[in-house]
């Protein structure tokens, strides 16, 4: 009997576990995030320079996804030992030992980000700079630099997010264009409105972990309000993209929608902002929010 149960036990599948491992490591639904952005940057730079070809969106792709990629396998390297602290992140391969040579994904990390730098000069040197200015400005200026040390760090750190909508103008060869920072800004004002939500749901996570995340040195109602500070900032920059000529109506009515519900959702944490189910509501909505904007620039662009 006990050969039979062992003959119908299902077969553990490692290739699934392994994509999974890679999905948290390098954080890739992040990644897809970034990658939109820097698509989203492409299709208003290609209102300005025309049309571009299925080989600049192509390197694009492969290598923003590398860089952001591996810039995240070299943050989760270097937050190791605190992300074992927090619940919301002591899951992660390498908090948990899951990976038995940690300094391998380091090593593996440094590679996609030069091998995407390489292989964009090779073709693209704007697309080159913004890719690798991105990387370094997530490890080495907020990850090693301002996370340990500032309250502000979230809100300079943005600044890698905002390199890659630029590094999409840089791929079609107009990373100059007024509506790409535009985009860029929008991004950036973003970050801490995501973030800081995040951070107010997982209050006590980032306490224990010593982190200065605002969330975690100010009162929730201070935080809240800083909050609301960059939503406000948020959506002066939605609507703007949509007044650039480029755009106009297509893009205004379903943002200006969305921004609607980004500020209904904003006064819903002031409201409350030592409860979890605010801070989650407005953190998922402003994940929607930002890849909204983004599709609709894109489809704008095909419009066009």
């Amino acid at each position: 009997m006990d050969a039979v149960n062992e003959i119908v036990q299902p077969v553990r599948r490692p290739s699934v576990s392994l994509w999974r491992t890679a999905v948290v490591l390098f954080k890739l639904r992040i990644v897809s995030l970034l990658v939109l952005s820097a698509f989203g940057g492409a299709g208003l730079g290609t209102m300005i320079a025309g049309r571009a070809s299925v080989w600049d969106w192509v390197l694009l792709a492969i290598t923003g996804t590398l860089s952001a990629a591996g810039a995240s396998g070299i943050n989760q390297y270097l937050e190791r030992d605190r992300d074992s602290k927090m619940n919301r992140t002591a899951a992660r391969p390498l908090a948990t030992g899951q990976i038995e040579n940690p300094h391998l994904v380091l090593l593996l990390g440094v590679g996609m980000v030069f091998g995407a730098t390489g292989l964009a000069a090779a073709f693209n040197l704007a697309l080159a700079f913004w890719v690798f200015l991105g990387a370094v400005i997530y490890v080495g200026v907020y990850t090693v630099w301002l996370k340990p040390r500032t309250t502000l760090n979230i809100v300079i750190g943005g600044a890698a997010g905002s390199c890659a909508v630029i590094s999409g103008g840089a791929a079609v060869g107009a990373w100059s264009a007024l509506g790409v920072w535009i985009l860029a800004a929008l991004v950036f004002v973003w970050t801490p409105v995501h973030f800081w939500a995040l951070a107010l749901a997982y209050r006590s996570d980032y306490i224990k972990a010593d982190y200065p995340m605002l969330p975690a040195r100010v009162p929730p109602i201070v935080a809240a309000r800083w909050t609301a500070v960059h939503t406000i900032l948020t959506a002066v920059a939605g609507m703007a993209l949509g007044f650039w000529p480029a755009i106009d109506w297509f893009y205004l009515v379903p943002i200006g929608l969305a921004t609607a519900v980004l500020i209904v959702r904003t006064i819903a944490l002031l409201a409350a902002p030592a409860e979890k189910a605010p801070a989650f509501a407005l953190f998922h909505f402003s994940n929607l929010y930002l890849a909204l904007v983004l599709v609709v620039v894109l489809l704008a662009s095909l419009w066009r």
